[in-house]
């Protein structure tokens, strides 16, 4: 072999394994670990791969969906808009048009079922990533043909893609077109995301097609920082902005923007300052009525930040604000909570699936080597074991 043509090896070598090492949340090394005990036929292994596998075949007998499929046409009257109804938001009982709509936190407006936009978001999003992890695991190709199809549809093709924008999210009707608020509808797009890096190698996915997308979320990325709507939702003092910062991060990650990832990852170190109280409660979600739903919820969005953040050059797990203030600090608030220990001293007038907080146990027992986590990540781990929970919990299961 010539010369050359052994640089031009090493090169492409190195360009398939860099592919290989590009992921939003999931760590490169976690899959590895996960891949090779489903290899050696480690049982819980096998069970999340088979339940994945169940999981993806039926996703592939699933129609693919855009925002042009919709009925209610947003305010623009351009399809290719996303649009969404706030959910907590209802008819005005007092007035002959139901308009204004009024507030009744934690209760859902069926009505926001006739919107079909967010339901895609969310399914497509969640197809891209099992359909993701279903080809990372078996290597079939028809698990990334679909995902590609998914994602082709609602960001690529110019007939059916969802124009870079929330202009028109979680609109409250005789109130206003969309806010901020309605930007929390795309966290989903995090998991679309990991689903298309774990699909890189495939003969399905293009250069092309991962320059288009890239293009989007590029587009999508300077809307959320520059429109009325997106500087709204970065002022939030709750779960939103956190989320916000999550999506900024997953998205500047995507595009390889270095310089926008360590600004989101600092202006999140901010966040966690003042929304957490001395005792590692987050009193904006604590207000809320379902009071442990909202405080889970928060602690997901700084977690899938701090995992975000080991690509970065800070540390995010391990960091304590000035003023004493760390996702460790939050972990050790909710533990008994969600383990029964302790009676929820807040509103929380919906059921809550305490199943919910055990990614979020077992990543803080592994990060922190704290057993009292481990614990109780045990106590309230689900026997519907999937792949996800799978890879992000490998480290601490036990073999």
């Amino acid at each position: 072999m010539k010369p050359k043509s052994i640089f031009l090896l090493i090169v492409a070598t190195a360009l398939f394994s860099n592919l290989n090492a590009q992921h939003i949340v999931l760590q490169e090394s976690s899959l590895k670990k996960a891949k090779k005990m489903l290899e050696s036929g480690h049982v819980e292994a096998k069970t999340a791969y088979n339940k994945l596998i169940k999981d993806a075949d039926k996703i592939l007998k699933e129609a693919v969906m855009s925002v042009m499929e919709k009925t209610q046409m947003p305010p623009s009257g351009d399809k290719h808009d996303y649009v969404s109804l706030a959910p907590y938001w209802f008819p005005n009982p007092d007035t002959p048009d139901g308009l204004p709509y009024i507030r009744k936190d934690g209760q859902k407006n069926p009505e926001v079922f006739d919107f079909k936009d967010k339901d895609y978001i969310e399914r497509m999003s969640k197809y891209v990533e099992i359909l993701g992890l279903a080809y990372y695991f078996s290597g079939n190709e028809k698990y990334a043909q679909k995902a590609t199809d998914f994602v082709r549809t609602w960001f690529i093709n110019p007939a059916t893609k969802m124009n870079p924008n929330l202009q028109y999210g979680q609109m409250i009707k005789g109130r206003n077109e969309g806010r901020g608020a309605g930007l929390i509808d795309t966290r989903n797009f995090i998991s679309a995301l990991e689903g298309v890096e774990l699909i890189r190698n495939s003969k399905h996915w293009s250069d092309s097609d991962h320059k288009a997308l890239q293009e989007w979320f590029d587009e999508f990325l300077d809307w959320m920082e520059t429109s009325k709507n997106g500087r709204e939702e970065m002022k939030a003092q709750n779960n939103h902005g956190v989320f916000y910062d999550a999506q900024r991060l997953a998205f500047a990650l995507f595009i390889d923007n270095k310089e926008k990832t360590e600004e989101v990852v600092n202006s999140a170190k901010k966040r966690l300052d003042y929304q957490m109280n001395d005792e590692g409660a987050f009193p904006k979600e604590l207000e809320r009525t379902i009071g442990i739903h909202y405080s889970v919820f928060v602690l997901k969005a700084f977690v899938s930040i701090a995992e975000m953040s080991d690509k970065t050059d800070i540390d995010f797990w391990n960091y304590t604000t000035p003023s004493r203030k760390s996702l460790k600090k939050g972990m050790y608030f909710i533990a008994p909570y969600l383990a029964q220990e302790k009676e929820w001293a807040w509103k929380q007038i919906n059921p809550f699936d305490y199943s919910q907080g055990e990614d979020l146990m077992y990543l803080s027992a592994k990060k922190f080597n704290e057993p009292l986590f481990e614990k109780t990540g045990e106590k309230i781990k689900t026997e519907k074991t999937n792949m996800r929970n799978f890879v992000i919990t490998v480290e601490t299961i036990k073999k």
